[in-house]
């Protein structure tokens, strides 16, 4: 029986594998064929009666590890230097707005006529109204460099300001002044912890000579961010400050601190390390949606109850985003398409407090929207066929002062 368990996992993940390597070739996001994977397995469990156990506990833990993996692989990619500060003002911008309009007309809809309280429709909204990284980082690897850094930028600033938008609210019983101001103070000090910790694991992986070195620097982040998770501290900001740090290392080397962290050895470090993560981040991405395939029930995907809430939903985050994408002079094509919901919606639904939980938001609900965003992203990725050529052509020249098209 042990040997069964292994054998279908390692071709669980070597068919994920090959999802990703062909996604580039059929534009399909690999996110969808993984839970038709999952629920395939599913039914082929039941064809057979075979007995298992409940594996629901463990979406939440590869979700929690996943999200911490692929915001750090998102960040290690980024470039960030006075060159790409509009850019990057400009993404902060597009993750922002879109976030608090759709949360409030969908918390809005679900206080007016689902008989909840305006905090509760909020708490409940968020969810839905967050890019998931974990999907639109491993579906533009084949875009072209400026659309590819926004949507990295932009679905991890989501993630993180999501999260900070919905713990603010789930965690507060009263929302006044004083508690805006004490989580306030809660980001500074995030921010504070993140500067020291990211030059303590720096300062490690620069100096530890034995052969396991990548090993303990990951399983310290993941403690760091666990014991800022358990005091309610934003830890998603420490993940995308370290990645930041080590991925744009070489415009730091002119501080005094950087010359004693060895540059060129730590260089040669955080490419093995980017490499390392990235190969995790795949092996636990893959695993969470596989699972998530696997817990789904086709009575929740085809549940005519929330499927018009549900595409109603939908409507809405994509015409918020295009209204947002012209305001702002981004062009459309692709990135009007690349706004799924995934990994953080389902954690974030996962947490939702039980007593402020609103019927009609179910699983079910949470399925199609997910399944929806990844087909719309589908088809705009089929339909795109110039980005490729168009964006290489922008950001060549060193020199320019704008990096926007």
């Amino acid at each position: 029986m042990n040997f069964a368990i292994i054998i279908t996992i390692c071709v669980l993940l070597l068919l994920a594998y090959l999802f990703t390597i062909t996604s580039s070739k059929t534009k399909i996001p690999s996110v969808i064929l993984l839970l038709l994977l999952g629920w395939v397995v599913k039914q082929a469990t039941e064809v057979i009666h075979l007995v298992t156990p409940d594996l629901e506990p463990l979406l939440e833990f590869f979700g929690t590890i996943g999200l911490v993996l692929i915001v750090l692989e998102g960040s290690l990619e980024l470039d960030l230097n006075k060159r790409k500060l509009p850019f990057v003002a400009k993404t902060v911008v597009t993750a922002i707005l879109p976030l608090i309009i759709t949360a409030f007309v969908i918390g809005h809809f679900f206080y007016y006529f689902l008989d909840a309280t305006y905090k509760e429709g909020l708490i409940n909204a968020i969810p839905l109204c967050i890019i998931s990284s974990a999907i639109a980082i491993s579906s533009v690897g084949n875009l072209g460099v400026f659309n590819k850094e926004f949507a990295i930028y932009e679905s991890s600033l989501s993630d993180i300001l999501g999260v900070l938008f919905f713990n603010f609210l789930a965690l507060n019983t009263v929302i006044n002044l004083e508690t805006l101001g004490n989580f306030t103070l809660e980001v500074f000090l995030m921010l504070l912890i993140s500067f020291i910790a990211t030059a303590f694991l720096a300062f490690l992986l620069s100096r530890i000579d034995h052969h396991v070195k990548f090993a303990p620097i990951i399983l310290l982040i993941i403690l760091i961010f666990a014991i800022s998770e358990i005091y309610h501290l934003p830890a998603l900001i420490f993940i995308m400050l370290f990645g930041l740090f080590l991925g744009n290392f070489d415009e730091l080397d002119r501080f005094k601190f950087i010359q004693k962290l060895k540059p060129r050895t730590l260089n040669r470090e955080v490419v093995k390390f980017k490499e390392l993560i990235g190969e995790a981040a795949f092996l636990v991405r893959s695993l969470f949606f596989l699972l998530f395939g696997f817990l789904m029930k086709t009575e929740d995907i085809l549940n005519p109850n929330t499927l018009e809430l549900a595409l109603g939903i939908v409507a809405l985050i994509y015409l918020v985003r295009a209204i947002q994408l012209k305001v702002f002079k981004v062009k459309l094509m692709p990135l009007l398409f690349i706004a799924p919901r995934g990994l953080i919606t389902i954690l974030l639904f996962l947490k939702i407090p039980l007593e402020s939980k609103i019927p009609l938001v179910n699983k079910a609900l949470i399925i199609q929207v997910i399944v929806l965003s990844a087909l719309v992203m589908m088809i705009g990725l089929i339909f795109d066929k110039k980005d490729k050529v168009q964006v290489e052509e922008e950001p060549v020249d060193e020199e320019k002062s704008e990096v926007l098209p």
